[in-house]
């Protein structure tokens, strides 16, 4: 800058010397960038603005000729013991082991020769092709496995970072979601992929509370006070409920029944069944009225048809088949009909 400075203001004192002494060089320069840059012919001649003739061909970051799809990456910060495990050469960022291994065998052999024709020329461009897409699909999962910290991960380091980084504890359904996603991890950035689960537990979040807001407007609850109120007298009535089937439980543990009979012994008829009938009853999950009524019909048939007396069965329409042959075989072992009938 110096030096351009220096040249300057040679040419000024120049000016200066041609014109004659009456000017001093400062008032040369100053007649010059009035008149013949900032005055008429400055203006007819020197454009307002330059246009750039450079036409940049490259893609944005990302694109398909973008130089960043093949620019390495930062060396990764492990021990030398975990590098000779890994297979990896910090220096070059590459592996012993690459993805498609065998990808330099396209264009190892290649050469140019004067006397290549254009077939020959075009097969070899196609070779070429073939291997930068191949080296972009293995610089792909680099990014990929440093972007979800693949390295760390496989030599265990990143599970106490991970458990500090998180804002809440991750559910099994979440987890076990995780892994089913795992294939969009190809299209999605690590801050993408963590935000969607973000965004998924929010949006459960927020159909819970919305179903809790309808039940408390089914409950003609309209104001959020009420709602405490309402939720301590559901907890009551719920621990209530628990304390009495509890209850009736031990009860019937005392009785020696083991709460067998616990589901029909409140239902009427249960006092005129046998021990038998009670089990079969429990097991069918038939009420102690409804096989009455079954057993009398049965037997009413029974007698007719052993008199001559002909019978429609009136069963009733809750007895489907295999009910119906439950109670058969049990009244047939039992005696209270004979083998045929059944």
């Amino acid at each position: 800058m110096a030096k351009k400075y220096c040249v300057y203001c040679l040419a000024e004192e120049d000016m200066a010397a041609h014109v004659g002494a009456s000017r001093t060089p400062q008032e040369v320069m100053e007649h010059y960038v009035s008149m013949y840059i900032h005055g008429n012919l400055g203006k007819a001649c020197i454009p307002d603005t330059i246009p750039n003739r450079v036409t940049d061909h490259t893609c944005p970051s990302g694109g398909p000729l973008s130089p960043s799809l093949t620019t390495p990456l930062p060396p990764l910060d492990i021990s030398v013991a975990e590098q000779q495990q890994l297979g990896y050469m910090p220096l070059r960022d590459d592996y012993e082991i690459e993805y498609d291994q065998d990808a330099e065998t396209l264009i190892s052999g290649l050469s140019v020769n004067y006397d290549d024709d254009d077939v020959e020329i075009e097969l070899k461009r196609a070779h070429v092709d073939m291997y930068v897409r191949k080296l972009k699909e293995r610089q792909r999962r680099k990014n990929i496995a440093r972007d979800y910290n693949l390295v760390p991960a496989f030599l265990g380091k990143d599970k106490k970072e991970k458990e500090k980084a998180l804002k809440r504890k991750i559910t099994k359904e979440e987890k076990e979601l995780r892994l089913k996603l795992r294939p969009l991890y190809q299209f999605m950035s690590c801050k993408e992929f963590d935000d969607l689960f973000e965004n998924m537990h929010k949006e459960k979040m927020l159909r819970a509370k919305i179903r809790e807001l309808q039940r408390y407007r089914r409950n003609g609850i309209t104001k959020m006070e009420e709602s405490a109120e309402y939720e301590a007298a559901r907890h009551k009535r719920e621990k209530r409920k628990e304390n009495k089937n509890l209850a009736g439980s031990k009860r019937g543990k005392e009785d020696g029944k083991d709460g067998e009979f616990a589901a029909i012994e409140n239902l009427p008829g249960f006092e005129l069944l046998s021990d038998r009938e009670k089990v079969l009853c429990s097991s069918l999950n038939l009420s102690p009225a409804r096989y009455v009524t079954v057993k009398t019909i049965i037997i009413k048939d029974h007698l007719q048809k052993r008199q001559g007396i002909p019978s429609k069965s009136r069963l009733p329409s809750y007895l489907d088949k295999v009910l119906k042959k439950r109670i058969l075989n049990f009244l047939t072992e039992s005696g209270w009909i004979s083998r045929d009938a059944s």
